[in-house]
């Protein structure tokens, strides 16, 4: 236990990864000690008394090793790693970094935003600080009380600032990607989104089709919600409505509540330029004259480039019986595939599992969509987006299924994400692969991403994956394959 030390959670997520797969190490968990962190480690049993006694303000590093020379020599390279990123820069160079936020602006006089990455305990006050600083906040952490979330908003907008989050996973504020972010070109449309994957595909399939982003605002999931009112979301269209640089709008949200959509659509109307709207699973709300709907990412993505009636170019999925298993670490993914399969007439089961329950519990005779970065298959690791072996298990458990006739995936590319996920999708197969199992996948990405969406798609095609120009083109193949096949 390091007393009053914090790290960012992503950091402490990735060298968690590289110490858990060291030589005679069966598990590892480096997390702040708030009471919910050390829940999560010791029902990892990688807890001892040592770690309850860590507090909100201090760093338990959690390793369980088969010995202990093992353990030793994890929990060192533990220690060289998070100590590292504190005295060095990519080149080695000692480096001074602001251990509080007011010291971070007096270093950084022309910032105009903060990015908040803290435990949500902590995540209030540091974004209040940020705040008064006279900075906008993008809040990646999640656990904030809704009614926190409220008055923060309230505050930030009295002060004409903007609160993106909590648990906002991703924004492209300039051109500068932050979190969950991909690389793709200035240009002209702007994003407003309260999906992370959300925005990350409508940016990617915008890219991949030669156009560019302006901006993209992320609002948090719970936005649009009635408690909190479309607050980032309504700054957001102002905020976009006045930027020169941007010319369509794109709005993208699961269904908000009535009296909500109703203000923002409001305000939509006031505008002179051109919106594309996409509430997954709303298609029946009457829109604007200057309002387009888009049933799903894909057609958002086309219509704000002009592309009215783009058809996708992928190869029809022959006739498959059984049923289709998605496995999804983006969440809005999930709910698009499931949308798509009930308006085909599919029954979907997206309910998620008991923990303990099996990887996917009683799920085997239906088709199901499941987001398995959800909290129920994340508690003690890290998402799948950083660490794709989260869903190793329930591939391995699809493929094992006869049940199962098409496994469904996503593949999340961008800064935060993982440096190969389709490598690591591969690796599976080779091991685990039955023949008569379908392999659908869509790769939301761009050439210019760390990982390099052609050659990521490249890697799956020479694996016999059926790769998709879309999640909702992946989850319309798969649905199609299905309904011949009965």
């Amino acid at each position: 236990v390091r007393r009053g030390t914090y790290l960012d959670s992503v950091a402490l997520m990735r060298v968690a990864r590289t110490v858990a797969v060291l030589s005679g190490v069966e598990d590892a968990g480096l997390m702040i000690g708030t009471p919910a962190n050390r829940d999560i480690l010791r029902d990892a049993r990688v807890l001892n008394a040592v770690g309850e006694t860590a507090g909100p303000g201090d760093l338990i590093l959690a390793i369980r090793a088969c010995d202990q020379i093992a353990a030793d020599a994890a929990m060192l390279e533990a220690r060289r790693l998070i100590e590292q990123p504190r005295r060095q820069n990519a080149t080695g160079a000692q480096v001074w970094r602001p251990r509080t936020l007011r010291a971070a602006v007096a270093q950084a006089t022309g910032a105009n935003l903060a990015l908040i990455s803290v435990a949500g305990d902590f995540a209030l006050a540091e974004a209040r600080k940020a705040l008064h600083a006279g900075l906008h906040v993008m809040i990646f952490s999640d656990n904030i009380p809704l009614a926190d979330e409220v008055q923060l908003k309230r505050e930030a907008r009295d002060l004409s600032l903007m609160v993106m989050g909590p648990d906002c996973g991703t924004a492209i504020i300039g051109g500068v990607p932050l979190a969950f972010a991909n690389v793709v070109p200035r240009g002209d449309i702007g994003i407003i989104g309260a999906s992370g994957t959300g925005i990350q595909e409508v940016s990617c399939l915008i890219a991949r089709a030669g156009r560019g982003i302006s901006h993209a605002i992320g609002t948090g999931g719970r936005d649009l919600k009635a408690e909190v009112g479309g607050i980032t979301t309504l700054m957001a269209i102002d905020a976009l409505d006045a930027d020169p640089a941007t010319n369509h709008i794109v709005l993208i949200s699961k269904p908000p509540a009535d009296e909500v959509a109703a203000k923002v659509l409001d305000r939509v109307a006031k505008s002179a330029k051109p919106f594309t709207i996409c509430f997954l699973g709303d298609g029946k709300r009457e829109l604007p004259i200057n309002a387009c709907a888009a049933p799903s990412l894909w057609a958002a993505a086309m219509h704000a480039c002009g592309q009215k009636s783009a058809t996708s170019r992928t190869a029809a999925l022959a006739p498959r019986r059984g049923f289709v298993r998605g496995l999804f670490a983006g969440g809005t993914f999930a709910a698009e595939a499931q949308i798509v399969f009930q308006q085909v007439g599919l029954k979907v089961n997206s309910n998620v599992p008991v923990p303990g329950a099996g990887p996917l519990g009683d799920l085997s005779l239906s088709h199901a969509m499941v987001d398995l970065g959800a909290d129920e298959y994340t508690r003690g690791r890290p998402h799948p987006m950083i660490e794709p072996a989260v869903r190793d298990a329930s591939f391995a458990e699809a493929l094992a299924d006869p049940n199962v006739g098409i496994i469904l995936l996503d593949c999340v590319l961008g800064y935060g994400g993982h440096e190969d996920p389709a490598g690591h999708i591969i690796q599976r197969l080779m091991s685990t692969r039955r023949i008569d199992a379908a392999i659908v996948a869509s790769v939301t990405g761009t050439d210019a991403d760390p990982q390099n969406w052609s050659m990521q798609v490249a890697k799956l095609h020479i694996a016999g994956v059926i790769v998709a120009v879309s999640n909702a083109e992946a989850a319309g193949l798969a649905a199609a394959a299905v309904t011949c096949g009965d």
